[in-house]
């Protein structure tokens, strides 16, 4: 199965579980080594974006800190948080499917890799044709959650 399809099951998989809709994997020599979703709900933790799981596990496995030799593909932009770790984990790609331009950390808003000062520049790639799945997921589940605040008012 294509790697960003895989990605957006893993997005389909955090929304089931309360979580907002985004899924991360880790591709080294052209195989998955690590998958993340969005844990923050679920494990009530900030931090836990899909980027930063999957980096977690992807750093476990090969016991080491850097993956430079890696990609790491994404349903949606990285916000700058998770564009800061890609850059510190050193991962030479980063695929997305759908650009955030209310949070993304690259295109939009922060777009922390046109400072020249950051340490690891990886080179950014846009896979738009899986975009409008990706953003249709986010849309449903917010339509959804707004729907749920109404029932509890």
């Amino acid at each position: 199965m294509n790697i960003m399809k895989q990605v957006l099951n893993l997005a389909r998989r955090a929304g089931v579980g309360g979580d907002v809709p985004i899924g991360a994997a880790i591709v080294r020599d052209g195989e998955i080594i690590a998958r993340g979703e969005n844990l923050v709900q679920r494990k009530q933790n900030p931090t836990l974006h899909a980027e930063i799981v999957a980096i977690n596990r992807a750093c476990k496995k090969l016991g080491q800190k850097f993956l430079s030799d890696c990609d790491i593909y994404v349903s949606l932009e990285p916000c700058a948080m998770c564009a800061t770790a890609i850059s510190f984990a050193r991962i030479r790609n980063i695929y997305f499917a759908a650009t955030d331009e209310k949070g993304g950390g690259i295109t939009a808003n922060a777009r922390i890799f046109d400072n020249d000062k950051h340490l690891w520049h990886p080179n950014i790639i846009q896979i738009p044709e899986y975009a409008n799945e990706s953003v249709e997921l986010l849309r449903a589940f917010f339509a959804e959650r707004r729907k749920d605040k109404k029932l509890d008012s």
